[in-house]
């Protein structure tokens, strides 16, 4: 095997699958190098205990752009989504609120609580749709880059043309949601508590923050850009987990040739002369190539895999302050039943069990969570997404058994005190647990094992500095043309040949191989820029 490539990819994670292929399609030899021994970063599905199996981290799809599926032909290669019958399930003390499965059957649960929260929910849905659709029309741009010239200020002027478009009504919205917290944005559109809460929960994900913390209403229109199967803001299960997105995309990249690497962890960018020159990988080995693509996130690049010394002082200084941190705590567990909930009793597969089951009872609740993490580390009362994939795609348990993703919220990137996640995610794990068994008596006795991931865990699992899913704070200082950093939110680093492919780019976390696409054909533009000179020196 050579040392020398056109590009290297330090990650293969699925973004860096996605911009490994673009740049292969485009006729580069490209390598993959991916530091554990499976392919997909966090976008994963692993046995976890003897035949259960589970989308390791990442569990859900919507965000994966169309484009991208259909450039790599993932559907071909066996990719396949199921949709979600209803999206949401939220168990109250006393009652239950379905969220989707249709507008008007939305509204018929709204009714339960208010009517006029009922009336208002398609007027809401629209409004957010149409800020929503910004997103998308965006997420496949590269931001203009500060200091870039004509062509940025064209790329400005083209990208903030629709928003001069909008009425001034969706420009209203449009700034409160990027301003106002998720509370306050909610409050003026809705009066209960319930149904405000069907809402807050996304503005909480991969987010350590209160549904009262300002700018926390963006995070909320992120979880809604996405789409399944052409139905815009829909959620669904990957068959055979998250996994095999990975794999029909490693699948796809073969195909034109990519090397993919396992157990090749990098140590560090190669640097001379202001230029990136290749990698050397823990192993002691050296590879070659003008190009770097790293599909990891800001701080472990920046702060790990290269010198300080091959970086400007002020870089230095903003990537140091660089926010990380999503207060996500992952586990996986095994059951030999499915949970039977007090306020809809029943253990036989009923609807809800197919949904996004959410215990997050009040926007007080989502905000007390923030609170004790703040103070103590972790929630008293923890935020908990559970997810029972097996419900739908029986491949993944035995007969009778059941596999479920908990992802909870919230919990500190780093414990006061000196103390460690090592010490506390097995007392962490049993109040999860405790908490879904608050609401559902059985599901306690029901756990067979369970897999745990504290931020720590994913930190070194998956190198997510701080535990952060989405590879960096999702506030709008660390959002489109200045995500990392401004000056640098075109996927170029301040490093001539390096790029970034990761989530910590625009237009963000999430499965969506936006990053991956648009650094592919960033490096393609600045490659035939150079042939083109040379040709012309020729």
């Amino acid at each position: 095997m050579t040392n020398r490539y056109d590009a290297l990819i330090i990650g293969g994670g699925h973004n860096g699958l996605t911009c490994a292929f673009y740049l292969a399609k485009a006729g580069m030899k490209v390598r993959v190098l991916e530091r554990r021994d499976i392919v997909g970063g966090a976008c994963v599905t692993e046995e976890f205990h003897p035949g259960f199996r589970n989308s390791t981290a990442s569990y859900t799809v919507s965000l994966l752009r169309p484009k991208v599926i259909a450039d790599m032909k993932l559907h071909e290669r066996g990719f396949r989504i199921i949709e979600r019958t209803i999206s949401n399930f939220f168990p109250f003390p006393d009652t239950y609120l379905k969220l989707g499965g249709g507008a008007e059957r939305t509204q018929e649960q709204f009714a339960r609580f208010s009517q006029k929260d009922a009336a208002t929910y398609p007027k809401y849905d629209a409004a957010l749709e149409k800020v929503a659709q910004v997103l998308r029309d965006i997420a496949l741009q590269t931001p203009p880059n500060v200091g870039g010239g004509v062509r940025s200020l064209l790329a400005a002027a083209q990208q903030g043309w629709p928003l001069a478009k909008m009425s001034v009504e969706t420009q209203r919205d449009l700034l409160d949601i990027f301003t106002k917290s998720a509370r306050d944005f909610l409050d003026g559109w809705f009066e209960d508590d319930h149904v405000k809460s069907a809402f807050a929960f996304d503005a909480v994900v991969g987010n350590f923050a209160g549904v009262s913390t300002p700018g926390s209403a963006y995070v909320l229109l992120h979880h809604v850009f996405g789409e399944v199967n052409g139905k815009l803001g829909a959620w669904g299960h990957s068959v055979g987990g998250m996994g095999a997105i990975a794999q029909a995309m490693a699948a796809a990249c073969t195909e034109y040739g990519v090397e993919i690497s396992l157990e090749a962890p990098v140590a560090k960018v190669l640097v001379n002369n202001g230029k990136a020159q290749g990698v050397k990988l823990e192993s002691g080995e050296e590879l070659y190539a003008p190009i770097i693509a790293a599909n990891v996130g800001p701080a472990l690049l920046y702060r790990q895999l290269v010198d300080s010394s091959d970086l400007d002082e002020d870089f230095n200084r903003r990537i140091k302050g660089y926010k990380t941190g999503s207060g996500t705590f992952r586990m996986n567990v095994a059951l030999s039943e499915l949970p039977d909930f007090t306020v809809l009793p029943g253990k036989d597969k009923a609807e809800h069990h197919t949904a996004g089951i959410i215990i997050a009872p009040g926007l007080d609740y989502m905000d007390q969570a923030f609170i004790d993490a703040q103070q103590t580390g972790w929630s008293k009362k923890p935020i908990v997404e559970i997810k029972i994939p097996s419900t739908v795609d029986d491949s993944l348990a035995p007969p009778g058994g059941h596999v479920a993703s908990l992802f909870c919220q919230q919990f500190a990137p780093e414990l006061p005190d000196g103390k460690s996640w090592d010490d506390a995610r097995e007392e962490v794990a049993d109040l999860i647990i405790d908490t879904i068994t608050d609401h559902a008596p059985n599901f306690k006795n029901a756990v067979i094992a369970r897999q745990i991931h504290s931020p720590l865990d994913l930190e070194r699992k998956f190198g997510l500095i701080g535990g952060d899913i989405f590879h960096g704070n999702m506030g709008l200082d660390q959002l489109w043309a200045a995500r990392p950093v401004l000056g640098h939110g075109d996927y170029r680093a301040p490093i001539k040949g390096l790029y970034m492919c990761g989530s910590g780019t625009h237009p963000g976390g999430g499965v969506t191989g936006a990053p991956g696409h648009n650094a592919a054909h960033e490096i393609i533009r600045d490659r035939s820029i150079v042939w083109k000179a040379l040709h012309r020196a020729r």
